[in-house]
């Protein structure tokens, strides 16, 4: 599969538990920090249209995990994302291990934005992401 965006990571041993794998809960850290840098490199900055009252939310998680891993493992999330709804888009999100190229997770985050009123609604910024 073509990605629109890889980022590397190499886990660290305060992300482990007592088994010395990553937590569970630390996969949606790598996750998350993807996705900010690739809207960073599609040059839309998350901090920008949070002072323009224009909030990105997460509304729905859905992540397999598949194999674990332990600290020192070198790593990668490829990225990609797809418009879902009028108002909603989803990144889909591969985790590999080096060198082996082993997936280790996989997951959908679907997420909206919410201008100041709360209300969904999807950025000029955000929709320019899609291919029409």
């Amino acid at each position: 599969m073509d990605y629109a965006f890889r980022l590397d990571f190499k886990v660290r041993d305060y992300e482990c538990d007592m088994q010395g794998l990553v937590n569970n809960g630390v996969y949606q850290n790598y996750l998350e920090h993807a996705r900010h840098e690739f809207l960073l490199a599609s040059g839309i900055n998350f901090a920008q249209l949070a002072k323009a009252n224009i909030n990105l939310i997460v509304v729905k998680a859905e992540l397999h995990y598949r194999f674990p891993l332990k600290s020192g493992d070198n790593f990668r999330v490829d990225l990609n994302v797809r418009r879902s709804s009028k108002i909603r888009f989803e990144f889909i999100q591969d985790v590999y291990r080096y060198p082996d190229d082993k997936l280790i997770m996989n997951a959908t985050i679907t997420g909206t934005a919410i201008n100041e009123k709360g209300r969904p609604m999807l950025p000029d910024e955000i929709a320019g992401l899609f291919p029409e």
